[in-house]
């Protein structure tokens, strides 16, 4: 076992190399502190550009800078590869281990930044057919099946099983999953023409499921109803009101809210339904007494500290406060108040105000030049939308190679057909006992999922997208 420090100055942990825990430790770059950022994973994952690694845009490098290298000129930090074990709140001690290789780290204040993985509500079982969308891993899965299942029905000569290839389910209908369906529709109709000789690949079928009454239901009627829409005329069904309660390797059942019950045959599925937080969060609740909601986030204080742990901060989707969403600005917001609370108190002068999350509002695109935008009071839907999608996102890329290089796919991509990240492996898209996601892995003790809902609330309460 190794014990990590780096002197004698104020130690500060940060566990998560998301939004919050890296913009967290960026805020402290001029502060007198040793930090210590510890993640299982050794980049930081643009999140919400997950899906275009999954159906071909672009390469994983392009969107998962190496955190060491985004870190590479702050010397007041050290990056741990680590899956967090246990926090000891007593001690002020995090415990991780990575190659066999135990760590323990020391800290005088703790960010937690964590994050979130998918969650199936109580249903473990679907992860082994419906791959979630928060890791690298998931993404080259899915774009191993999506693209797999075409050369699968090219060889399949039963028109029935040849069927269930060319059909696609994308369960969930917020942000996610409305991307991920227009996504599955340009590779079908555009992307993959003339590439196979047995099959056309335009006769593909995209179906999306969702438990709610409405897609985008976050963005509001209006957007919805023109979202629908656009995605009909893309060719892409959408059942609402319907629950999955099954999910297996030919498919899923659905029921509906008059108890009936329909089987979808789909020889690939996408979940895109739902978060569970890092069960560090569950830990942190049972050592501090703090209050845990069903979907692991704990009941921080006004100023993002534990209840009689003013040392420890917890931000982003951990948190359960307000009401406040499960998106990247709310990370990035409180990583940076996290940051500047510990900078005060080393400075010995006065706290800041409670935390206040300013949103800076909600994007998601349908499909080429199509988008849909909500800031404010101000709905945006079309070409406009997707110019302000394509800025947004740009703009919270790390690095100038990785902006230059996706701008470059978008390019070859939205103006033409091409999609150059098409590569995958038959292991990659061979059935897994199950998915996990990225940050919210650590300190899991247990299944990720603890909801007593029956069936799948189609809901997306956290996505992890830029606002």
């Amino acid at each position: 076992m190794s014990q990590s420090h780096l002197g004698h100055r104020h130690r500060v942990v940060i566990i998560g190399s998301g939004f919050g825990g890296l913009f967290a430790a960026k805020a402290l770059k001029r502060a007198d502190v040793e930090i210590t950022l510890i993640s299982r994973i050794n980049h930081h994952l643009f999140q919400p550009l997950l899906y275009q690694v999954a159906t071909g845009i672009l390469s994983e490098g392009e969107i998962a800078p190496p955190t060491r290298d985004v870190l590479r000129r702050q010397k007041n930090v050290r990056v741990l590869l680590g899956d967090v074990t246990r926090i000891d709140v007593d001690s002020h001690q995090v415990h991780s281990t990575a190659a066999g290789i135990e760590t323990t780290t020391g800290y005088d204040s703790l960010i937690v930044a964590a994050g979130a993985d998918n969650s199936y509500f109580g249903h473990h079982e679907f992860a082994t057919y419906a791959p979630g969308l928060k890791s690298i891993d998931d993404a080259m899965t899915l774009r191993a099946r999506i693209f797999g299942a075409f050369e699968a029905a090219e060889l399949e000569p039963d028109p029935e099983r040849r069927a269930a290839w060319m059909q696609f389910v994308v369960v969930g209908a917020g942000p996610t999953g409305v991307e991920m369906a227009g996504q599955l529709t340009e590779v079908a109709r555009r992307t993959l023409t003339n590439n196979f000789r047995s099959i056309d690949p335009a006769d593909a079928k995209v179906i999306l499921v969702d438990a709610a009454d409405a897609v985008l239901g976050s963005f509001g009627h209006r957007l919805s109803v023109k979202t629908v829409d656009q995605l009909q005329r893309l060719g892409v069904e959408v059942w609402l009101n319907s629950m999955v309660t099954k999910v297996d390797e030919t498919g899923i059942e659905v029921r509906d809210r008059h108890d009936h019950t329909s089987r979808i045959q789909s020889r690939c599925v996408v979940w895109a339904a739902g978060v569970q937080a890092s069960g560090l969060g569950r830990q942190l609740g049972e050592q501090t007494g703090t209050d845990v909601d069903k979907a692991g986030r704990l009941s921080v204080r006004n100023d993002l500290t534990l209840p009689g742990h003013p040392e420890i901060f917890v931000v982003g989707d951990m948190i359960n406060l307000k009401g406040y969403p499960g998106v990247a600005q709310v990370a990035i917001q409180g990583g940076k108040y996290a940051a500047e609370q510990i900078e005060r108190r080393l400075q010995s002068r006065e706290p800041k105000g409670e935390f206040h999350y300013f949103d800076k509002g909600s994007m998601a695109t349908i499909s080429r030049f199509r988008a849909v935008a909500s800031i404010g009071n101000l709905r945006f839907f079309g070409f406009f939308a997707w110019l302000l999608w394509l800025g947004v996102h740009i703009m919270y890329l790390i690095g100038f190679k990785n902006r230059a290089s996706t701008l470059f796919h978008w390019a070859v991509s939205f103006l033409g057909d091409a999609r150059s990240q098409r590569s995958g492996v038959l292991q990659q898209a061979e059935v897994r006992p199950g998915v996990t996601g990225g940050e919210a892995t650590q300190g899991r003790s247990g299944p990720a999922a603890q909801s007593t809902a029956e069936g799948v609330d189609g809901a997306e309460p956290v996505d992890g997208r830029p606002g």
